[in-house]
């Protein structure tokens, strides 16, 4: 939850879902509608589950024992669901991130975890991609990230210029990755992210 923000109770929640049903033209009160507005709360404490984690502590439990492993650690296409913060329409995608220890790895399973904590939020794909980055950064103090995400947002295909098969490529490059070419190359490369330029950033 965000700081300063009072959260509504669930009966309030509720009314509000009834409120939009009216709106929408139709009876909350009719047999299959009724249960609708506790269905939508339930279904939105899992969209918007992200706000109840906090990605730091997610991060924290890190591995030194990795008989001097020191090359770059890719996960390709994590999945990932989130809804936008302009039309609350789903954005359905694919995570890419990697990273290059120092000294320092994380578990597997919480890099898929850092990108689902920032995913059930009301989000931006650009600040997403960079809430994953740099929260890596911070807590693992590696020599460089990289992340890129791909996505379809519904709020561009079932709605506005309705334009199906658009998918949104973001990425956000720091330390190594940012300052030598190669590296970020090699990135792009393992994480097969199509259609990817490889930008000069230095």
């Amino acid at each position: 939850m965000s700081a300063g923000i009072e959260r509504p109770s669930r009966a309030q929640a509720e009314e509000a879902v009834r409120t939009l049903i009216r709106w929408a033209g139709d009876d909350p009160d009719r047999e299959g509608l009724r249960d609708t507005p506790g269905r939508v709360v339930r279904a939105y404490e899992e969209f918007f589950s992200g706000y109840a984690e906090d990605p730091v502590k997610v991060l924290e439990r890190t591995f030194t024992e990795v008989d001097g492993y020191d090359e770059m650690i890719v996960m390709n296409d994590i999945r990932f669901e989130s809804h936008c913060e302009h039309h609350m329409a789903p954005i359905i995608g694919k995570a890419h991130i990697g990273y290059l220890p120092d000294r320092r790895v994380v578990g597997i399973s919480k890099l898929a975890r850092l990108v689902d904590i920032y995913a059930r939020r009301l989000q931006i794909q650009e600040k997403m991609t960079v809430q994953i980055a740099d929260t890596l950064m911070q807590v693992l103090r590696p020599k460089g990230v990289a992340v890129v995400l791909e996505a379809a947002h519904q709020c561009m295909t079932t709605r506005g210029v309705h334009k199906p098969g658009v998918t949104l490529v973001t990425s956000r490059m720091v330390g190594i990755f940012r300052t030598n070419s190669d590296t970020r190359r090699e990135f792009l490369e393992i994480a097969r992210v199509r259609g990817t330029s490889v930008p000069d950033f230095t």
